[in-house]
């Protein structure tokens, strides 16, 4: 999920950020623990939470950062690990210009640094892991579907899983180097060679739900609000169940 404002730079200097002590019942210590570079503008932060309880693919977290003059920030941030025991938890951010939060980890945090976090939040957007999910996002978008497409893979669950992500280019591409057979890239500027760049389409979604599984698709969909609405439209056009459309829209 990403920020939709731009305050002030206090977060823009060195420095470690301050844990208020203040909701110690429902805020929690997370250390930067490694940074992976995504694509040219997006990283993964991986964070210890030693106190986290857990979460199911598609949840989110509330972050916050506290500066030196007591000024705070807070975003909320899909999670892209999937659900385990080691208190492990990850978060991938697009630099967004001018954002504050995300200039901070993109810019300034380093493994070793402290922020808070609470979590997790909303059980609407989650996969269990029971039922056929068809996944579509674009860019950033695709990572509470990340963490679906993990935990099937980290559970080794049969039932059926299906990922639909669009990037404008190969390079803008967030975990392209993970995906696998249940995953159909869409390129909507500059395409590899053999394949045609354009938005996602009927085309791209009709070899799924012309033969859905027999249980039926549990369709998640997460992006911008163009994004949401068109892919929502596409996929009711086609027959999805609208009650069987999960939405998490951003900025």
């Amino acid at each position: 999920m990403t920020e939709t404002f731009t305050p002030p730079t206090r977060f823009a200097v060195p420095g470690r950020i301050a844990v208020s002590n203040r909701a110690a019942a429902t805020w929690q210590p997370a250390r930067l623990i490694a940074i992976r570079r995504e694509t040219p503008r997006a990283s993964t932060f991986r964070f210890a939470v030693p106190g986290w309880a857990g979460h199911l693919p598609g949840q989110h977290l509330m972050l916050r950062l506290t500066a030196a003059d007591g000024y705070v920030a807070q975003r909320h941030y899909s999670i892209a690990s999937p659900p385990d025991d080691t208190g492990h938890v990850e978060l991938t951010l697009d630099h967004v210009e001018g954002g504050e939060v995300s200039g901070w980890f993109h810019q300034v945090a380093r493994p070793g640094d402290t922020v808070e976090v609470r979590g997790p939040l909303s059980g609407f957007f989650a996969w269990p892991g029971d039922r056929p999910a068809l996944l579509l996002g674009p860019g950033s978008g695709v990572v509470p579907l990340m963490s679906m497409v993990r935990h099937h893979r980290l559970r080794r669950l049969t039932v059926p899983i299906r990922l639909l992500v669009s990037a404008r280019a190969p390079e803008d591409l967030i975990y392209g180097d993970e995906y696998g057979d249940e995953t159909t890239p869409v390129f909507t500027r500059t395409a590899p060679p053999g394949v045609r760049p354009g938005r996602l389409s009927a085309a791209h979604l009709e070899p799924y739900l012309e033969q859905p599984p027999a249980a039926g698709w549990e369709a998640y969909v997460c992006g911008s609000n163009g994004f949401a609405e068109h892919a929502s439209r596409l996929l009711a056009e086609l027959g999805q169940p609208e009650e069987r459309i999960r939405i998490e829209r951003f900025g």
